[in-house]
């Protein structure tokens, strides 16, 4: 998928960029001594892969090419492979098993991370598969949210369950669970108010909002993607960690990887988090939202060409 991946590849080169040229300069210069391994570990943290991740990725190199000269495609095509094999294990794209019907997710994240354009764009995608989608407007305390998701609902032609503004989050969920599943709807989603400055306020709508979901469908939800700014770099790592505290979080979506130096925040997450990177997007077009690929965020993170494309 040459043309996708050349998207990402483009959506991450504010990342890549200073990394290309960062270990160009280095390996241009000098050979792979300890101050260059210390040049590139801080190249690396520079781009928010985490300062764990950096020393392990150097020290690999180092295991094998300390004290020997390397060229800048050999060092940049190291660590695309390792890269690679760190996150081989959390790109799982998220499957909608056709047995629940409804397939519940709910969409966890801060006020604009993105979360209601993330739905939109999941809701063209299922519905591009044939199947029966419902939006929920559980963010009931902001009107744009449901305006927006309505103005989703009618570009992805899926009905959306709205109340108006301040009406209680758990019962418009009740409601459109009891639809959804009338209508024998593949997809509900439900979109959630993201208030970080109301921290225990926005728990307790958040837990309340999945006991009325379990209430209805015992295993549901089936899925709880958290959207993420990747722009917002290692900010991401402190929602990650509070959002979790709240829901039971089971996968991420990283956002707007275009417009960031921070794209290596989706290595730091995954590692830290254990979770699985579902989605990634790198635009702001319908389908610049499209399943996580490892090898291909690796290399190009590293500035590299598409391998299948050689």
């Amino acid at each position: 998928m040459a043309g996708w991946f050349e998207r990402i590849k483009q959506g991450l080169s504010r990342t890549s960029a200073p990394i290309v040229r960062g270990i160009s300069d280095l390996l241009t210069k000098r050979r792979l001594d300890k101050e260059a391994l210390q040049d590139l570990e801080d190249l690396l943290i520079s781009a928010d892969v985490g300062a764990k991740t950096a020393a392990e990725l150097t020290k690999a190199l180092a295991d094998e090419k300390f004290d020997k000269d390397v060229d800048e495609i050999e060092v940049r095509t190291f660590f695309a492979d390792k890269i690679t094999e760190m996150l081989s294990p959390f790109a799982e794209e998220l499957k909608i098993d056709p047995t629940k019907k409804p397939f519940v997710i709910l969409m966890a994240g801060v006020n604009g991370a993105g979360k209601t354009t993330t739905i939109g764009k999941l809701a063209h995608k299922y519905k591009e598969q044939g199947l029966k989608v419902r939006l929920a407007a559980a963010d009931t305390f902001r009107a744009a949210a449901v305006e927006q998701l309505k103005v989703w609902g009618e570009r992805t032609n899926c009905p959306v369950i709205s109340r108006p503004q301040g009406a209680d989050p758990a019962g418009l969920v009740f409601d459109a669970l009891k639809e959804s599943k009338a209508e024998n709807d593949d997809v509900l989603f439900i979109d959630t108010a993201g208030r970080l400055q109301n921290r225990s306020e926005l728990m307790a709508e958040l837990q309340k909002i999945v006991r009325i979901v379990k209430k209805q469908i015992p295993d549901a939800p089936h899925a709880c993607l958290l959207v993420l700014d990747a722009t917002v770099g290692q900010n991401a790592l402190s929602q990650a960690k509070t959002f979790k505290e709240m829901v039971q979080v089971d996968g991420l979506v990283l956002t707007k990887l275009d417009g960031t130096a921070k794209g290596g925040i989706l290595l730091a997450l995954c590692r830290e988090f254990g979770l699985p990177a579902r989605f990634i997007g790198v635009g702001e077009k319908i389908d610049d939202l499209r399943a996580f690929d490892a090898r291909d965020y690796a290399r190009s993170l590293m500035g590299l060409a598409d391998k299948e494309a050689l």
